[in-house]
């Protein structure tokens, strides 16, 4: 089989169609998954992106010229087709099907399997070759569904309105799922550290229902905060931004708080586990699934998922690419 899609110094390039997917240097021509920046760089003369991704894209990387394709549909690049397929990791978040004289590959950059009220849900891509991410591939991480844990930041929220109430959280994906699914249980206004105030306005754009949202920084300075629910990237945790807010509880969520001791050590007292990313179970779902003759596993623990699908009687390489997993 054709190696139509390899490792550079780059990032992941096709001969074939003379593209990369999420190169990590600045190329000619850019085919990107979705906007988180591991992912999508500056400095490319020509992007191509899903619809839904575009206006995350200029949002993050400015003026850049950047072609818009509907999801599914097949477009030209030298001598491949391409097109664009929902990857239910955020908003806009695409796998990349390859096609060339019949050899089909997918990237699939970032995805899970979870539903999300916040994004357009995974599709599953037959092909021969599947790329896929390794973020969470151990038997200990188990997501339950998005509206179960935003039930639990819900019961969180109202055991104690005395005081104010901050999810950290990333700024682009993970803040805009918990206004989607705690729609469910509330009407109230959550308030935002300025970082998220644009993503969200985009997500809002597109149509997503979230929560009513107002940024900290716009409200006065004696502004009560006791019972409201208030949230942050992980950055405005322990900076000067704190001091608007009189002794807060405070909480992180993502995946990573499947494991103990990761809440201690970021210094948070509650941890809810919600991540946008597929769990051990959804990795294994999915490749299986592609019916791909060959799997290639990227950032994450590829090793131990590597030994399972490979005594199960798969053909598995490793790529060490530069994107970071669960970071934004």
């Amino acid at each position: 089989m054709e190696e139509l899609i390899q490792l550079t110094k780059k990032g992941l390039y096709c001969a074939r169609g003379d593209f990369y997917i999420d190169p990590w240097q600045p190329v000619e021509t850019a085919v990107i998954t979705h906007g988180h920046s591991d992912h999508a760089r500056t400095g490319s003369k020509q992007y191509h992106a899903s619809a839904s991704c575009v206006p995350l894209l200029r949002h993050r990387l400015g003026p850049i010229h950047v072609e818009s394709h509907e999801w599914g549909k097949p477009f030209q690049l030298s001598e491949t087709k391409v097109s664009f397929h929902p990857a239910g990791h955020i908003l806009g978040s695409a796998q990349v099907r390859v096609e060339h004289n019949g050899n089909v590959w997918v990237m699939s950059g970032d995805y899970k399997r979870t539903p999300d009220a916040s994004c357009e849900p995974f599709e599953v891509v037959p092909c021969d070759v599947f790329i896929s991410e390794a973020t969470f591939a151990l038997p200990v991480y188990s997501w339950e569904p998005g509206e179960v844990t935003a039930k639990k930041i819900f019961n969180w929220l109202h055991q104690d309105r005395t005081r104010p109430s901050i999810v950290f959280c990333y700024a682009l994906g993970k803040a805009q799922r918990i206004l989607a699914e705690m729609k469910r249980y509330t009407d109230e206004t959550v308030y935002l550290h300025g970082s998220m105030a644009e993503l969200t306005k985009l997500y809002r754009n597109h149509g997503i229902p979230m929560l009513p949202t107002e940024l900290v920084a716009d409200l006065p300075k004696d502004f009560d905060f006791s019972g409201k629910l208030i949230l942050a990237p992980p950055s405005a945790h322990r900076s000067v931004w704190m001091k608007r807010f009189k002794e807060p509880q405070t909480a992180f969520a993502s995946g990573w708080m499947q494991i103990r001791g990761a809440r201690r050590r970021g210094g948070y007292e509650k941890g809810f586990v919600l991540s946008d990313h597929a769990d051990w179970r959804e990795l294994i779902q999915t490749i299986n699934e592609t019916k791909a003759k060959k799997i290639y596993l990227t950032h994450g623990r590829e090793d131990v998922l590597a030994r399972y699908l490979r005594e199960k009687g798969l053909e598995v390489e490793l790529l060490r690419t530069e994107y970071e997993g669960e970071q934004e």
